[in-house]
């Protein structure tokens, strides 16, 4: 029992570990990567999504066949009766993938023109679209608590985002300015498209018993096709110049193994973790981004009011983790 206790201890804080790991290491190499300056042409954050999309789909594939212990007939059969034979099902995934498509893209656009750290914070705003979601599409119900950390997280989001002075010249202001303005739209809009997505999938998986794996994979093929459009059309020329691969390096390929792998670990992490240690996971996860950003990569100068901001985003995400058991929630049918 003792040993059995032992184990589960190590498993939660091993899932801290990997939690903190994946989603810092994601977010400072994709922001490394589109400031890195390097002879040739920078890659394509659409390929990028393409190429996760298709990775995805490859590791997805391979743990349904675990799923099966390896029966190439018995999963052959599973995706042709869940994916070829229930047409419907499959296209009511369609809506997601598109707007998971459009979200990782915009996260290319949102750290191409913002610091690891300022996105870190402001990117937690999804918590506020995935709840105001959950309440007008699954009619789910807040406590007093709940909305309280709500709140506390937007005027915290708030402050990060406050405008400061700097020295510099005016035209470089500017230009600046103009560069968070666009990162900020970008944030926004995917925290928005996040919270929509997030909720219909789990609206989706709730009404069918399906492998969530298997739902990945319509997910992933829906997204592919989505993402291979936008590149074509977005990008078109580029990629008849120089290639689909254009660009890419041993960082690249980090960036489009983590954001494919990045949602499927931390599927299987949750399993062994609790809210309140996500809660932990992710706040760590800001302080070390907020860390590498000022010491290794040096695109940022934190200030007295981005410090009260993090502090209150923090405090908000621990508040409602650690209060949610005590609120019940509830889902109309």
């Amino acid at each position: 029992m003792v040993l059995s206790m032992s184990y589960s201890s190590r498993l939660k804080y091993m899932s801290l570990g990997v939690l903190v790991l994946q989603t810092t290491s994601l977010v400072l190499t994709m922001r490394y990567s589109r400031t890195l300056k390097e002879d040739g042409p920078r890659y394509l954050a659409s390929s990028a999504v393409v190429s996760a999309e298709m990775l995805k789909i490859l590791a997805c594939t391979l743990l349904v066949f675990m799923e099966n212990n390896l029966n190439v007939r018995a999963v052959n059969q599973l995706l042709k009766e869940e994916i070829v034979n229930k047409p419907v099902e499959t296209m009511k995934l369609a809506i997601p993938a598109g707007i998971y498509t459009l979200q990782n893209n915009l996260l290319y656009v949102a750290l191409s023109n913002l610091d690891a750290a300022t996105y870190q914070v402001t990117y937690q705003l999804k918590i506020l679209t995935t709840a105001l979601f959950s309440v007008s599409m699954l009619g789910r119900r807040l406590g007093f608590y709940q909305w309280l950390s709500l709140l506390l997280l937007m005027a915290g989001v708030t402050l990060v985002q406050w405008p400061t002075e700097s020295e510099g010249d005016s035209e470089q202001k500017i230009l600046s300015a103009g560069s968070q303005f666009v990162g900020l739209m970008a944030v926004l809009m995917a925290c928005v498209s996040s919270g929509f997505a997030g909720v219909y999938f789990e609206k989706i998986l709730k009404e069918t018993k399906q492998s969530v794996w298997v739902r990945n994979i319509q997910l992933g093929l829906f997204g592919f096709m989505f993402g291979f459009v936008g590149m074509i059309m977005f990008d078109g020329q580029s990629v008849r110049q120089s290639g689909m691969f254009q660009g890419y390096n041993i960082i690249t390929c980090t960036v489009v193994v983590l954001q494919a792998l990045g949602g499927l670990v931390i599927a299987v992490v949750i399993k062994y973790a609790d809210n309140i240690l996500k809660g932990f996971a992710t706040s760590l996860s800001i302080i070390v981004s907020t860390l590498i950003s000022y010491f290794l990569l040096e695109d940022f100068n934190p200030t007295g009011v981005f410090f009260i901001g993090t502090v209150m985003v923090i405090d908000a995400f621990l508040y409602s983790c650690e209060r949610k058991p005590a609120i019940g929630s509830t889902i109309k049918v």
